[in-house]
């Protein structure tokens, strides 16, 4: 397995929860897949990835755009995550970013810098056993603008006491790269370092 390499002068470390440390990708797609099914909606793996790092009720005002649908964002949101947390606990942390949070963890300060919903990304953390590495996270109940827009990050950045450029981010989505570089910090892509399945079923 290949190892992630810290660079040099980074002084904290920010990871983005889906895809980063929690292999939840999967668990998400069928997620929404059997969601939107219920709308007359057919969820593509594309549209899926197209989408990924939007928070929850932004998903699906665009997907109303995009079919011509009238789907109630909040509740649709909550019957997509409750279908999520259905199957949290069969998640698995994904091993390279999992080895760098326990390697720095007490040593450098860390933090999770998620599009997500404060309630799912905590049940998240816990499902992987990585709550216990983090005091500082994120999430899309904390900001105003979501990735792209690098508000999350910054407020990481913020709440580390760490100066933007000094820290390094984890990230897998497109949203959430453009957010890093966008807030002018390092950043590794973790796509590089495990291969991304999502399947078509449970």
């Amino acid at each position: 397995m290949q190892k992630i390499e810290i660079q040099p002068g980074v002084k904290g470390l920010i990871f983005d929860l889906d895809g980063t440390i929690a292999d939840t990708m999967p668990a998400h797609y069928i997620a929404w897949r059997n969601t939107l099914k219920n709308h007359g909606i057919d969820f593509t793996i594309d549209l899926f990835l197209q989408l990924a790092g939007i928070p929850l009720e932004g998903t699906i005002k665009q997907l109303n755009e995009i079919f011509g649908t009238s789907m109630d964002p909040l509740n649709t949101g909550l019957e997509k995550e409750n279908a999520f947390l259905a199957t949290i606990h069969k998640t698995k942390v994904v091993e390279p970013v999992a080895e760098i949070i326990r390697e720095y963890h007490g040593k450098m300060p860390m933090s999770v810098g998620t599009g997500g919903q404060r309630s799912v990304a905590t049940e998240t953390l816990k499902a992987t056993g990585m709550d216990k590495y983090f005091d500082i996270v994120v999430t899309s109940d904390d900001i105003t603008h979501p990735k792209p827009h690098p508000e999350t990050f910054l407020k990481c950045a913020e709440q580390m006491g760490i100066a933007p450029e000094d820290c390094q981010v984890f990230e897998d989505g497109v949203l959430g790269k453009n957010a890093a570089k966008e807030a002018g910090m390092k950043l590794v892509d973790v796509t590089d370092y495990y291969e991304v399945t999502i399947g078509h079923e449970e």
